[in-house]
């Protein structure tokens, strides 16, 4: 068994989706004694955006690629292996400006490439059947009936950015993480709580024997 780790929160030991990221993984190494895993921290180490010298890779053969295009479709055979190579990917997410960081849209841009997560000819997609799970991360609280009801936009995003891959995220939520250090949200501290205590918990019951028995 393989786990794929990444984290992209560039909050470092304050933030929360690296600490639930890193709780699911050290659950995950528990449940599979004999399991390897693969890290990749896109907050420290981002992944190249796609730009009009290197996304054209993506539509040409590879023997007309210039030296920056075969660099930029090598990273993205490197990214989509990752995938190919894990039984379990966990991905910390933190909600940045109502989306996803920069770097996971880079991250995913890269996972889009006919002939690797997309069959060439049939685009049926190449990355489906394993475990994907998101612990994402939201300052604020945007569940129905808040003010901000609908702003997080990189939950909805996700699924369907993936969706030719064949990738299908399962997302474990703390909100309202700002609480504790933006005076205006102190009243909120109660709930702040109850959300990470509701997302630790979904965490530990991922690999116990009745889940995986699911």
């Amino acid at each position: 068994m393989h786990l794929l780790h990444i984290d992209s929160s560039i909050q470092g030991d304050r933030s929360v989706s690296r600490k639930l990221s890193a709780r699911a993984a050290d659950l995950w190494r528990d449940a599979h004694p004999r399991g390897t895993v693969t890290y990749r921290d896109l907050g420290s180490n981002p992944v190249p955006h796609l730009d009009a010298t290197t996304g054209p890779a993506r539509l040409m053969p590879a023997e007309q690629h210039t030296p920056a295009q075969a660099a930029s479709w090598a990273l993205t055979e490197e990214l989509v292996d990752e995938i190919k190579s894990a039984d379990t990917v966990l991905l910390g997410l933190p909600l940045y400006n109502f989306g996803a960081p920069s770097s996971v849209k880079a991250w995913v841009d890269h996972l889009i490439a006919p002939g690797l997560s997309i069959d060439a000819e049939t685009h049926a997609p190449l990355l489906g059947g394993r475990e994907f799970v998101v612990l994402a991360s939201r300052g604020g609280g945007y569940t129905e009936g808040t003010p901000r009801h609908g702003w997080d936009h990189a939950e909805p995003w996700l699924p369907h950015a993936l969706a030719s891959t064949g990738l299908e995220p399962r997302f474990i939520t703390a909100q309202l993480t700002l609480a504790h250090t933006t005076p205006a949200m102190a009243e909120l501290i109660p709930l702040a709580e109850q959300s990470l205590a509701e997302a630790e918990r979904a965490v530990d019951e991922l690999w116990t024997p009745a889940a995986a028995m699911v």
